[in-house]
């Protein structure tokens, strides 16, 4: 695959400015102020994922999500949507994600420098300005929503912008290398260690998971239920080949300032980790 830049520093640079937007942005799975503001709106605390991170699209039924969140099974966005809806519309899904996430931002970021998170939002912003909405769905339909005026939100925002743009790319990586989506949940369990976590969450069978790895054991990918050494070069490609389609928007900060975001970043990363909000794995995450 062809690297959009030959600057390996920026890549490596961009990887962990990622690292830890991401780190901030999934609080917005795992809080409890989260679920429950979506709970007072009528919404069941486990399918309230699906209108959440759907909501950008509109009131869409289940087959836009299963198109581009790609590794849940679709009888889960089929019970979420479009059920949701008549609970709650889009705007007040979005809206009650946001006022939440002010509050779990304030309570785990604390007295963050406001100068230095100021600047922070600056530089992630203008990363944004550099991405592209073509061929990334998810990226587009939270593009299309309004910056919040909370630094806090508005920081959470980009990173989520960040974060569903280089999905987006990665679920095309995933396409272009025949992955099913529980083949791919199979080899990122085995990979990032993660994998009791999918598998309560992700709605697919034992049968269903033990097929798809059963196919991975036919591709020399994974054998003795543990990826193989090819299985490992395999996986760690896509995330290179997934670190280089993400790059346009570092590419356009620059590598001064995607440095900068990684230097004033790790803080509220280590914050985010500290604060008991995260399952244990995200802590030990292989790169």
């Amino acid at each position: 695959m062809t690297d959009l830049t030959d600057d390996a520093e920026l890549v490596r640079a961009s990887r962990q400015a990622w690292g830890a937007l991401e780190t901030v942005h999934v609080l917005s799975y795992f809080a409890e102020e989260v679920t429950a503001a979506f709970v007072a709106l009528g919404l069941r605390p486990r399918l309230s994922y699906f209108a959440a991170r759907s909501a950008a699209f509109g009131a869409v039924g289940p087959e836009v999500p299963t198109a581009t969140f790609y590794v849940f099974a679709p009888w889960l966005h089929a019970k979420a949507l479009p059920a949701s809806w008549s609970a709650a519309s889009p705007d007040e899904v979005q809206q009650a994600r946001r006022d939440s996430m002010g509050v779990v931002l304030e309570r785990v970021l604390g007295d963050v420098d406001e100068v230095e998170l100021a600047e922070l939002l600056g530089l992630v912003r203008t990363a944004c300005e550099g991405l592209r909405p073509p061929g990334r769905p998810l990226y587009a339909a939270h593009a299309g929503l309004a910056w919040p005026d909370d630094p806090r939100v508005a920081l959470w925002h980009a990173a989520g912008l960040v974060r569903e743009h280089r999905g987006d790319g990665h679920i095309a990586l995933l396409l272009a290398a025949a992955l099913d989506p529980v083949e791919s949940l199979v080899l990122n369990g085995l990979f990032a260690r993660n994998t009791p976590f999918l598998k309560a969450t992700r709605g697919w069978t034992d049968e269903e998971w033990a097929a798809a790895e059963q196919r991975l054991v036919a591709r020399g990918l994974v054998s003795g239920g543990a990826l193989t050494e090819e299985g490992v070069a395999f996986r760690k490609g896509l995330e290179r080949d997934t670190d280089r389609l993400a790059l346009e928007g570092w590419a356009h900060l620059g590598l001064d300032g995607t440095r900068r975001v990684v230097e004033l970043a790790a803080p509220l990363r280590q914050r985010a980790l500290d604060s008991g909000i995260l399952p244990g794995w995200t802590t030990s995450r292989r790169a």
